[in-house]
């Protein structure tokens, strides 16, 4: 069971003009200072994982307040809309002036290894025959239409930009892949359990159930067992509810605070991946630092037991030691890798474990 992406590179996506990481491990955490593409690091490994597909591109966007819908849209977007995704490409080029594709490649076991986006201007031509073919123009001829063209190694897609929030294609050809090759636990995921019920019913009377529990217990041991509650009937909210040894009643998992909540969203995600990837954006948030090091002991076991790689990032330094600790105990690598910025490019170095034992004992600032 090998490291699903043990390199990648992405050119001319996000603050990226060009950066390529190597000698990547089973659990790696990404750490830097303010804009230094630590979460834009997740978005393209989201990207390259669902083969671009439009709704994972979509949620990044939304993410970023990019990418709006209802009254908002009229006083934040072009008629085009091609405004939205100008974002992705490095410099937020406009549109118009076509920019070069952005490009993110991996070398490992996933699929798709390469995708490309960019946008160009079409139109459709159906022959005397009915032969449906595709012109591209330039931005300034009436006849094109803004496009968003999505290239892998299952094809090409090209979505009419207009048309994006319909779902609509303009053209495809290939097979579509896997559009859950990867989860992904936001920055604030764990603010509430209404959205996790999916997560939950891939695991529900599985042994990955008590797996959900441990993890919980290490913030609260009284906790015994766990579910969600809900989503029938008028009641379509799903909440968490736990039962304890000291409380006589089901009770809601909120009333417990913002770290075991958190902690309830990373598992239940890891514990549903396996086989393919899970990424954690800023994962220290909502968990005090003495509930770190179990955490990541936990983390590290399970994505051996699943062959799962994991990605998530930091900007704490109790996280960093929490994390080394928790590596040198595992026989899975750990592997550090900072982000950095050199005028106009960021430049990524990557600690191996040793490195980063060095790092935490000396007090040297890695992040």
């Amino acid at each position: 069971m090998g490291v699903k992406i043990k390199k990648v590179t992405f050119e001319r996506f996000r603050a990226f003009r060009e950066l390529t990481v190597q000698g990547l491990g089973r659990v790696n955490l990404i750490v830097g200072h303010n804009n230094t593409g630590k979460s834009s690091f997740l978005e393209g490994v989201r990207i390259l994982t669902t083969g671009a597909q439009l709704d994972e591109i979509q949620k990044i966007l939304r993410d970023r307040e990019e990418y709006v819908t209802g009254p908002e849209a009229e006083l934040t977007s072009r008629p085009d809309r091609s405004v939205e995704f100008s974002g992705l490409f490095y410099g937020v080029p406009e549109i118009a002036e076509r920019p070069e594709p952005f490009v993110i490649s991996a070398d490992g076991s996933i699929h798709p290894k390469t995708v490309s986006v960019h946008v160009s201007w079409f139109s459709r031509k159906v022959d005397h025959d009915g032969n449906l073919s595709y012109e591209e123009h330039h931005p300034d001829e009436p006849e094109g239409v803004a496009s968003v063209v999505i290239t892998t190694s299952d094809g090409t897609r090209i979505h009419q930009i207009e048309n994006l929030r319909a779902g609509l294609s303009l053209y495809k050809s290939g097979s579509r892949a896997s559009a859950v090759a990867c989860f992904f636990v936001g920055a604030q995921s764990g603010d509430g359990t209404a959205d996790l019920g999916t997560l939950w019913d891939g695991i529900a009377l599985s042994d990955n159930e008590q797996e959900v529990v441990e993890a919980l217990r290490i913030i609260d041991p009284h906790i015994s067992k766990v579910t969600m509650v809900g989503g029938e009937g008028s009641r379509r909210r799903r909440t968490a509810f736990v039962r304890t040894d000291d409380i006589s009643r089901p009770v809601p998992l909120r009333l417990f605070g913002d770290g075991i909540n958190r902690l309830f969203a990373i598992i239940l995600a890891l514990v549903n991946a396996r086989g393919r990837l899970l990424l954690v954006d800023e994962f220290e948030n909502g968990l005090h630092h003495t509930a770190q090091l179990s955490a990541w002991r936990t983390i590290f076991r399970l994505a051996q037991t699943l062959d799962t790689q994991v990605f998530a990032t930091t900007h704490s330094w109790d996280t960093i030691s929490s994390f080394q600790q928790a590596a040198a105990e595992s026989p899975e690598t750990g592997v550090l890798l900072r982000l950095a910025r050199r005028g106009d490019n960021i430049v990524p170095t990557v600690f191996a474990e040793k490195e980063v034992a060095i790092a935490t004992r000396e007090r040297i600032e890695v992040r």
